[in-house]
C-alpha cells in the first residue's frame, strides 16, 4: 500500500479538526449532515454531467492505483525479462521465443512480443502499439479527470450550500439567540467543499495521473526494446536502451554479465 496517500488524507483532515479544536470548536460543529448531502450530492451530480459513465466508472476503478504501493520493481522485472528474451533470441532463434511466451504475464508485453514472433517489421510493430498506448493513456486520464473536475466543483457546490444555510438564517431572524448558531452551521458547507476538494478529489486525481504516467512508461519501455530487437540490436544495446526508463540507484540491476 501507498502509505503517503492514506498517511496525507489522514494527516490533513485531523489537522483540520485539531485546528478547530484549538480555536476553541467544537467536534460536533463540523458534523453536519445536510452540508454533507449538498456538497457531496451537488459535487456528484456535477461530475456526471461533465463526464461520460464509462468515465466514471474507470475512474472508481482507479482509486485504487492511488493507494498501491509505488515500487519500480514491476519495471525493473520487465526490464529483465526483456533481456532474457534478447539473450535468448540471440542465442537460439524467434522460434525459442515463441515456445516462451507463455512465461510472460505482462499481457501488453506479451501481445508486442508475439507481434515479433509473427515476423512484424520494426516500423510497423511502432505504429500499432504506439497508438495502443496512446488510446490507453487516454482513456486511463479520462478516469483521472473525473477526481480533477470533482475537485474544481466541489467548492462552489460547498459556497451553494453555504448561501442556502444563511437563505434559512436570515428568514428566521426573529430568534436572535440562534443566528450566530446558524451562521456557523451554514459555513460547515463551505469548509467541506474546500476542504475535500483539496484533501481528497485534486489530490487523487494527481496521484492516478502519476500511477498511468508509470504504467505507459513501462509500456514504452516494452515497444522501445522489441523495436529494437527486431532490428538486430545486441543484449548491450538493448539493455542501456532499458536502463534509461529506471531511476540512477536502479541502472546497475540491468546489464549484461
Amino acid at each position: 500500500m501507498d502509505l503517503t496517500t492514506l498517511f496525507g488524507i489522514f494527516v490533513g483532515v485531523v489537522a483540520i479538526f485539531i485546528g478547530n479544536l484549538l480555536e476553541g470548536g467544537h467536534f460536533s460543529a463540523l458534523i453536519q449532515f445536510t452540508a454533507f448531502l449538498i456538497v457531496f450530492g451537488g459535487t456528484l451530480g456535477a461530475t456526471l454531467v461533465a463526464n461520460k459513465l464509462e468515465d466514471v466508472q474507470r475512474g472508481m476503478e482507479l482509486v485504487g492505483r492511488a493507494f498501491k504501493k509505488d515500487s519500480e520493481q514491476e519495471r525493473i522485472n520487465l526490464a529483465l525479462q526483456i533481456l532474457d528474451i534478447t539473450k535468448l533470441i540471440r542465442s537460439e532463434s524467434v522460434i525459442a521465443l515463441e515456445q516462451n511466451l507463455n512465461r510472460i504475464k505482462n499481457n501488453f508485453m506479451k501481445r508486442v512480443f508475439k507481434y515479433i514472433v509473427d515476423g512484424g517489421d520494426p516500423k510497423m510493430i511502432r505504429e500499432v502499439f504506439e497508438s495502443e498506448i496512446e488510446q490507453n493513456e487516454s482513456k486511463l486520464n479520462g478516469g483521472a479527470k473525473i477526481w480533477s473536475d470533482a475537485g474544481g466543483y466541489a467548492p462552489t457546490i460547498g459556497i451553494i450550500g453555504a448561501v442556502l444555510g444563511l437563505i434559512h438564517v436570515m428568514s428566521n431572524l426573529s430568534d436572535t439567540s440562534e443566528l450566530g448558531k446558524g451562521i456557523a452551521v451554514a459555513f460547515v458547507a463551505t469548509v467541506y467543499g474546500v476542504g475535500s476538494a483539496n484533501l481528497i478529489f485534486l489530490p487523487l486525481g494527481n496521484k492516478i495521473k502519476s500511477k498511468v504516467k508509470d504504467e505507459v512508461a513501462s509500456q514504452e519501455m516494452v515497444l522501445d526494446a522489441a523495436e529494437a530487437i527486431t532490428k538486430g540490436a545486441n543484449p548491450i544495446v538493448i539493455s542501456h536502451r532499458l536502463q534509461s526508463y529506471l531511476s540512477d540507484e536502479n541502472k546497475s540491476k540491468i546489464g549484461v554479465g
